[in-house]
């Protein structure tokens, strides 16, 4: 089961990012994706590994290569805890602007 916390993981480190951004535009392989990077193979299958653990892609293999492929739905217990907070920004931004009209009077 993947949760925000794994998909949180995922998100932290920039390499991972990256690597997210490239799979938006289409799927690739592992050696796909190292080209990109100063890194081996190997470490590039490991933040490939952290991004599927997280439930941010999915990987199948066809034939002798392991392709990459973008989850978007993998990304919704991010969106989810992020709206857990949407009413508390709601409130406050709302009271800020109130003060600053008020100000502005």
């Amino acid at each position: 089961m993947h949760t925000p916390q794994s998909a949180f993981r995922a998100l932290a480190d920039p390499t991972r990012r990256d690597i997210l951004v490239m799979l938006r535009g289409r799927d690739l392989s592992i050696g796909e994706v190292a080209e990109n990077f100063d890194m081996t193979r190997a470490a590039v299958k490991k933040h490939l590994t952290v991004l599927s653990d997280g439930g941010l892609i999915t990987t199948v293999t066809r034939g002798r290569e392991r392709i990459s492929s973008l989850n978007p739905e993998g990304i919704a217990p991010v969106c989810d805890w992020f709206a857990f907070f949407e009413g508390f920004w709601d409130t406050r931004l709302a009271a800020l602007k109130d003060a600053i009209e008020k100000d502005t009077e």
